[in-house]
């Protein structure tokens, strides 16, 4: 069999086609389906299949476009109780495409409608275990108590976790290649390799999962010093579970409007630019999310600093960017929330402070520090002892918690964060001055 991985970098996320005798089939495809549909006539292969190993929460799966483009037959676990056209696909089912044997193993553990979708073709075996099994541990049981409509709680999933890794892999043989649906990077599990791919042998003898331990101690260690969980998850599960729509149709309904200046008040801008552009000049109501390149992860902060349905406008630095960055925007589906994209104009109101460094290094009691980390982040150790700390994710909800009758320094791990949540507390504290520690924090650490 030759199977072709896809990796969409921000969100770390592993997708992949299978061919075989002119056929292929796809597994948890990203959300617009050119790529794959390319590769197809590379191969001169027919899409036949789509197998979806559950409703992904941290992006919007194209397989009902492919199915309504193709005609391909969408497999999904009974318990997911898809509204899309399917077949389901559970343990004891299993189809032929070109010589390839395809059979489903229900895996739940990280959602109750899990499945690892196995391939063997002759002495050859590829586990496609989504978001079962990763390399170098298992995804997080903790996301259905917030994520869907289909409620399942994190003790009752991370036991259900403990039973698949004991018991659902057992018959596999060593040489199995297991290809996850996410890597390193990822909010769907912790702690996972840089690794995109391994046999079922190695995980045996690295992963923790693998180890020989209770059920209890497997239940505290998944559960523990789990990522935050980005307000877009629950809205992403149940996009896939009732069958996205077409990403070409939707994104490119959306206006451009170029050289604006002003925009209706209230309804919040996203401004993608680099940060030192966004403080040189920006509209009222603007969070800096910077996507300067795939490095950024713009997809995973804007689904956790704006909410599903929330209006906005997209400021972009060019118009070679408007392709991008909707696509960008579509693979946590919020495309449809963009009320324009648009370019800024040379008249726009807002500057950002510029931060005195060398006042700050040697005065820092005369600020108040706010580090927007992660709460595993600052568990580690503060980068500053006194400062007061709210995630990046929480700070729009709870920036009241912070003090204004000193001038507001933001700072994260790196230099990429702070810009969004400085611009955040910029526009909450109208009497006082925010500024940008920016990645001038390395010299802190």
């Amino acid at each position: 069999m030759t199977i072709k991985q896809f990796k969409d970098d921000p969100l770390a996320h592993f997708s992949y086609a299978i061919v075989s005798n002119g056929e292929m089939a796809l597994v948890d495809p990203s959300r617009n389906p050119m790529e794959y549909y390319r590769y197809a006539e590379e191969q001169n292969a027919k899409i036949i299949a789509v197998f979806e190993t559950h409703p992904h929460a941290d992006f919007v799966s194209s397989h009902m476009q492919i199915h309504e483009e193709t005609g391909a037959t969408i497999y999904v676990s009974e318990l997911v109780g898809a509204d899309y056209p399917h077949k389901t696909f559970d343990d004891g089912d299993s189809i032929k495409i070109g010589d390839i044997k395809f059979s489903a193993r229900n895996t739940p553990g990280h959602s109750p409608d899990s499945i690892t979708v196995v391939a063997e073709e002759g002495e050859d075996t590829a586990l496609f275990t989504g978001d079962t099994l990763f390399i170098g541990n298992v995804g997080r049981p903790d996301l259905r108590e917030k994520a869907g409509n289909m409620k399942a709680k994190r003790i009752d999933l991370a036991k259900q976790m403990y039973d698949t890794i004991q018991n659902k892999f057992t018959d596999l043989p060593d040489n199995a290649l297991v290809y996850p649906a996410h890597g390193a990077g990822s909010l769907c599990g912790k702690n996972m390799s840089d690794a995109s791919s391994s046999t079922l042998g190695n995980e045996r003898q690295g992963n923790w999962a693998f180890k020989d331990q209770t059920e209890d101690e497997f239940v505290e260690e998944i559960l523990k010093d789990q990522p935050f969980i980005p307000h877009y998850f629950g809205f992403n599960v149940d996009i896939n579970k009732t069958g996205p729509e077409n990403v070409q149709r939707t994104k490119w309904a959306n206006k451009i409007r170029l050289n604006v200046n002003e925009v209706q008040a209230g309804v919040t801008v996203v401004d993608t630019r680099d940060g030192d552009t966004f403080k040189a000049g920006h509209l009222p109501n603007s969070i800096n999310i910077m996507a300067r390149s795939e490095k950024d992860k713009y997809e995973t902060w804007l689904g956790a600093i704006v909410k599903p349905k929330e209006e906005f406008y997209l400021v972009i630095d060019s118009v070679d960017n408007i392709e991008n960055m909707l696509e960008r925007t579509a693979k946590i589906g919020y495309e449809k929330q963009v009320k324009a994209v648009i370019t800024l104009g040379a008249e726009v109101s807002r500057k950002s402070a510029q931060l005195d460094l060398e006042d700050f290094r040697n005065n820092q009691d005369n600020y108040t520090i706010v580090d927007i980390r992660n709460n595993s982040e600052v568990a580690e150790g503060k980068i500053f002892e006194d400062a007061i700390a709210v995630p990046l994710n929480e700070l729009r909800e709870n920036a009241t918690e912070i003090p204004s009758h000193k001038p507001v320094v933001v700072h994260c791990a790196g230099g990429y964060r702070s810009a969004a949540g400085s611009s955040i507390l910029d526009e909450r504290f109208a009497n006082t001055k925010v500024y940008d520690l920016s990645d001038a924090i390395t010299e802190f650490k």
